[in-house]
C-alpha cells in the first residue's frame, strides 16, 4: 500500500488572532486538495469555503485525540479534519472516518455533511504510516502547548 505524508500546519489567525491547523497531505494543504477536487467535480459552492480547525473552538478533547478519530463520540463515525474559512467548523465542516492501527492511519468516507448529495467517493483514501503520523502529532502538540505559554514554535 502506499503510503501518504501528514503534516500540520499552524499559523495564527489574522494579526495575533487564534491559532488554526491545517493538515497537509503530501505537501499541499489539505484546503487547497479539496477546492480542487469540489470544482473539478462541479460542486456548487465550491473553492475556498473551508479553513483549518482553531484548537481553541473545538470542545472534542486534545488536538491528538481528535486526530486519531477518538473525540467523536457526539459526531457518530466522522471527525471533522477542516472546519469553514470563517473559523466555526460546524459551520461548514470536511468529516472523515479516521481509523488508526498500529501501524497506518486512513481517513476515508469524506463528506460534507451539509450538502449530503455530494459524492467524495473519489477523495482519498489517505493512508499514513503511524509512525510517521505520531511523529506529525507530536510536532502540532508542542507547537499547541508552545503558543498555550504565549510562544510561538
Amino acid at each position: 500500500m502506499i503510503s501518504n505524508e501528514i503534516r500540520f500546519d499552524c499559523q495564527h489567525r489574522g494579526d495575533g488572532g487564534p491559532l488554526v491547523v491545517v493538515p497537509h497531505i503530501d505537501g499541499a494543504p489539505l484546503t487547497e486538495l479539496i477546492d480542487e477536487f469540489e470544482i473539478a467535480a462541479g460542486m456548487q459552492p465550491a473553492g475556498d469555503a473551508y479553513g483549518g480547525l482553531i484548537p481553541e473552538f473545538l470542545r472534542f478533547g486534545s488536538m491528538q485525540d481528535h486526530f486519531l478519530g477518538l473525540s467523536t463520540d457526539a459526531m457518530e463515525a466522522k471527525t471533522p479534519v477542516l472546519g469553514c474559512e470563517c473559523g466555526e467548523w460546524g459551520c461548514w465542516p470536511l468529516m472523515a472516518r479516521i481509523t488508526a492501527t498500529a501501524d497506518l492511519v486512513s481517513w476515508d468516507a469524506f463528506e460534507q455533511p451539509h450538502r449530503k448529495t455530494r459524492d467524495y467517493a473519489a477523495f482519498g483514501p489517505f493512508h499514513f504510516d503511524r509512525h510517521q503520523y505520531d511523529d506529525a502529532l507530536r510536532a502540532l502538540s508542542a507547537v499547541i502547548g508552545s503558543d498555550a505559554d504565549g510562544t510561538r514554535a
